[in-house]
């Protein structure tokens, strides 16, 4: 950690020649807290590749042209990430070019508002599928308190406002993106001590932020909420639920039995995935998922059938199963599957530099710390039967859920 805050981080992984290099920025959707003025923490990974005095947008690009640089970014509710896989020769150039643009991002406000006019476009493009409607809906009705009540992306009418507000994106600029809330891992072909210099060297300057922001703790919901969507061309006929569960925490042992209840109840090798999936075919898609998310947010199963009347039964079919989980314990030996499964799915992730700096990345922007991991894998071993049992009678009741449903305005 530099005298900064920054946090430079190296991880030695076997690809000779290769390293990637994350900047991981902790800040996503949940940081913005003003009314309106939603999807910047997005907006800003568009941004961040308009260029500096030192390296215009043509000149950066460039540079990445010319060590073969593998690099993108993207945003999430809780975090924003940059990333490039590169040459371990050009470690001293990547360190260069992404300090100038974190330390020095220039910009006018006619590019300000032509990238703004760009996101829109973007959003455009993703609410031609069905899917965005959901979780917008999903979100905003589940949470009336916390940021996480909009997407990623931000709301509609925010985002058609944004190319007024070039003024606040720097009080968002120069908020968030400080050293002591941005992470640097380097993975693959690379040695600390020399990337611990030379991030001295580029990011020793780098100044301190001081501004504190409040971020509105979500209330406990007390009574079930629905929504029901239509979408304009035929589709398939969707469900998606949600049900509050903590912040992610390896500590809390909620977690991982939340995460290993999601294997046991909707899993590909569940009894219910494949009654409905396979068998029956009543429904083309199952999956639930225990989302990391830094403050609390949802548990959520998605599901998909062909007609209304498969989903009415998808629906009762994913209650009865939930009310199952809540009675009756998991056999020992299914358990002791799910928690293999957990382990080596993930271990199997971890193939290229990118891949492992990405994990531990994401990790730290959820838990703070990388050690997070370790905790978390730990926290599996030592689940019971008796664990999700708990955990899906504590948290799958009717007054903690939210149900979405959408089906196709064109009746067959």
């Amino acid at each position: 950690i530099l005298d900064n805050g920054l946090t430079v981080l190296s991880i030695p992984f076997d690809s000779p020649g290769i390293i990637s290099y994350y900047t991981i920025v902790r800040t996503g959707s949940r940081n913005e807290v003003e009314k309106g003025l939603s999807g910047f923490a997005h907006f800003f990974e568009h941004m961040m590749f308009r260029g500096t005095e030192k390296y215009s947008q043509e000149a950066y690009n460039n540079v990445l042209k010319s060590i073969g640089a593998d690099s993108n970014a993207s945003t999430s509710d809780d975090w924003t990430i940059y990333y490039m896989t590169i040459p371990a020769s050009a470690l001293g150039k990547a360190v260069e070019i992404e300090s100038d643009r974190f330390q020095n991002l220039k910009y006018d406000e006619p590019s300000f508002q032509k990238e703004a006019r760009a996101v829109l476009g973007e959003y455009n493009k993703s609410a031609s599928s069905p899917f965005l409607k959901l979780y917008e809906a999903l979100q905003d009705k589940a949470f009336t308190a916390h940021t996480y009540k909009h997407t990623t992306i931000g709301f509609l009418a925010d985002i058609k406002d944004m190319p007024n507000q070039y003024a606040y994106s720097k009080v968002f600029f120069d908020r968030w993106y400080r050293p002591e809330n941005c992470t640097i891992i380097v993975a693959g072909d690379v040695k600390h001590s020399e990337l611990v210099n030379i991030a001295k060297q580029h990011y020793g300057g780098w100044k301190r932020g001081s501004a504190h922001v409040e971020i509105t703790a979500e209330p406990p919901q007390t009574e079930r909420r629905t929504a029901k969507l239509t979408w304009p061309v035929p589709t398939l006929n969707t469900l998606l639920l949600g049900y509050h569960i903590p912040a992610t925490d390896a500590r809390n042992p909620d977690t991982a039995a939340l995460d290993a209840l999601a294997q046991a109840v909707f899993g590909e090798t569940s009894e219910l995935h494949q009654q409905l999936v396979l068998k029956e075919q009543k429904a083309v898609m199952l999956m639930a998922e225990s989302e990391p998310k830094r403050d609390p947010g949802l548990f959520t199963i998605l599901a998909r059938a062909r007609s209304a009347e498969d989903l009415a039964i998808v629906r009762k079919r994913i209650a009865e199963a939930l009310e199952t989980a809540a009675k009756t314990p998991i056999d020992e030996a299914r358990l002791s599957d799910i928690k293999s499964h957990l382990r080596y799915e993930f271990a199997t992730t971890l193939t290229t530099p990118s891949n492992v700096a990405r994990v531990v990345g994401l990790t730290i922007s959820v838990a703070g710390r990388a050690e997070a991991i370790n905790e978390l894998y730990d926290a599996y071993e030592r689940l019971t039967p008796a664990d999700l049992r708990r955990v899906a009678a504590k948290y799958f009741v009717p007054s903690n859920e939210t149900e979405i449903t959408l089906e196709s305005e064109v009746k067959k």
